[in-house]
């Protein structure tokens, strides 16, 4: 079935022509602002519950019942090495893998030949591993690759892949012919690390923790802030140009940061259109309204439409 028989498939749910305007008014911006959020990892097959978590954690699950990748990173274990071995396979297996579903590399495609910008709060890093040139991203919440002080008067952050990588041989994990760590046959796997592979801060010798916004001890490090400059920079240069703002996989966690801008400036710009894909979360506001598109929709799926569209239009 190719891009138009499944868009005209599912016009009984207004679906199928919400993707036809949303591919037109992609054609017609002149600059597109994308506004990425958990749901669209989410669509690229990186989810936090179900058949991948019970593969990679199913020791911690029946040790302390931890049902999910996101509340365990919460959960108080009673040993920093048994935390630390936590997270090595959540960095691991969230941030220097490539996403299951290649929905990354297809927006990209979709994007190709346009001047873009992307925000979001994903902290996964995929964008980059897709191929996305990193002057044009702007992660606002961290990443997984990224350790800080506990100590936040220290203003850097420090990669974490080599330790990473030596944390996951450490639990028993092997890598298969991809290169690619994984439960050995025996399914033996530790889920505590040595006191000497327990991370310490290179600036101080102290103990560190992960580069993620949970409190205002955040670390908004050298790069947090050139990106989000270029982020602004984009804006204003972006200013007289009609303007797409394409929000994905946005839901109500953190509204201030993607959501909620987008429809300020779409409802200040008469020209600019505001698109949400986002299964059992697309809306828009009354103000908007009549400039925006909302698909309620898998992401994957949507961009998938997308990019067939395009390359028919493009004539590939």
């Amino acid at each position: 079935m190719n891009s138009r028989e499944l868009i005209f498939e599912k016009n009984d749910s207004g679906r199928g022509a919400e993707i036809r305007d949303l591919a037109e008014a992609m054609g017609k911006a002149e600059a597109v602002v994308v506004g990425a959020g958990a749901g669209l990892s989410a669509s690229a097959g990186l989810t936090y519950s179900g058949e991948r978590f019970d593969k990679y954690f199913f020791d911690f699950r029946d040790r302390f019942g931890i049902q999910d990748m996101y509340s365990g990173g919460f959960y108080p274990f009673p040993e920093e090495n048994i935390k630390w071995a936590w997270w090595a396979r959540h960095i691991y297996f969230n941030r220097y893998v490539d996403a299951p579903v290649p929905v990354y590399k297809e927006l990209l495609k979709v994007l190709e030949g346009k001047d873009f910008f992307v925000i979001t709060t994903n902290v996964d890093h995929q964008f980059q591993r897709a191929g996305f040139p990193k002057e044009r991203l702007f992660y606002t919440q961290g990443d997984y690759g990224l350790f800080q002080s506990v100590y936040p008067v220290i203003k850097q952050t420090f990669d974490n892949e080599n330790w990473v990588m030596m944390a996951m041989e450490a639990q028993g994990f092997v890598k298969d012919e991809n290169g690619v760590f994984q439960v050995p046959e025996n399914g033996k796997i530790q889920l505590r690390l040595s006191d000497q592979l327990i991370p310490r801060c290179p600036a101080d010798g102290g103990p560190v923790a992960m580069n993620l916004r949970a409190d205002d001890t955040f670390v908004e490090d050298r790069g947090w802030h050139l990106a989000a400059e270029r982020y602004k920079a984009f804006l204003q240069n972006c200013d007289d140009k009609k303007k797409l703002f394409l929000e994905l996989g946005v839901g109500g966690n953190t509204p201030v940061i993607i959501k909620y801008p987008f429809w300020q400036m779409t409802y200040k710009d008469p020209e600019a259109v505001y698109a949400t894909v986002n299964k059992g979360q697309a809306f828009a506001p009354e103000e908007i309204r009549d400039r925006s598109i909302c698909a309620d929709m898998d992401i994957g799926e949507a961009v998938k439409c997308l990019l067939s569209l395009k390359e028919e239009r493009d004539g590939r």
